[in-house]
């Protein structure tokens, strides 16, 4: 069994690191980038998606200026155990609308109701959520009351109406992460470890395969 609690202030450090270590270990299945770990790039991936989650988790502090909530489950036998965690964005302007920004479950923990109920606590207080995801994830949030309304590059966008929200939903900007010093030092340090022709090839890797994925949108939505 498992328990869930809602965060809009701060959590604990250890709860924090847990959530980044799990978006760290399932990058491909988080991220609208879903990059292979075969692909020399990964690293590179791995440490962005977390440090931006990082930042999502810092502004529950309510000082970036955007709203910011969180679900996490723990598991009942190790209550210290962060078994999945939903981070989604409440809307200005509209108190019954959210985006759903983050969410995964350990890969032990799947398909026990995990997901499914961070969500129903999400729905329970804001009944008009939208989220992106993979074509193969639709059928999941379809049987959580979600229709498909389109498409955002590689994710389908699906909703719990047959519309979005007009209301404003803060995000961070986190286009400065991937011009930072950290991203730099790693991508220093993969060029030096694997040579620039095969990062050069990594590059055409990633750029090919979030073609296939939004090609495969595109097909999805016919």
């Amino acid at each position: 069994m498992f328990s869930l609690t809602r965060y809009t202030t701060p959590c604990p450090e250890p709860v924090n690191s847990q959530i980044v270590q799990m978006v760290v270990d399932n990058l491909t299945d988080i991220s609208s980038v879903a990059l292979p770990p075969s692909n020399l790039l990964y690293n590179l991936y791995q440490y962005a998606i977390g440090f931006e989650v990082h930042l999502y988790l810092e502004a529950l502090n309510g000082e970036k200026g955007i709203a910011v909530e969180l679900i996490v489950a723990t598991d009942d036998n190790d209550p210290e155990k962060v078994i999945g965690f939903l981070l989604y964005l409440p809307v200005k302007n509209d108190p019954e609308a959210c985006g759903v920004a983050f969410m995964a479950v350990q890969a032990g923990r799947r398909r026990q109701g995990v997901g499914r109920a961070m969500m129903g606590e999400v729905l329970a207080r804001y009944p008009h959520v939208e989220l992106g995801c993979a074509v193969e994830k639709v059928a999941v949030f379809e049987a959580m009351g979600f229709q498909v309304l389109g498409a955002r590059g590689t994710q389908v966008v699906m909703n719990t109406r047959d519309y979005g929200t007009d209301g404003l939903m803060g995000v961070l900007d986190v286009a400065s992460i991937y011009g930072s010093l950290e991203v730099r030092q790693i991508h220093a340090y993969l060029l030096q470890k694997h040579g620039k022709r095969a990062m050069v090839d990594a590059e055409k890797q990633r750029d090919r395969h979030l073609d296939q994925l939004e090609r495969k949108v595109r097909l999805f939505l016919g």
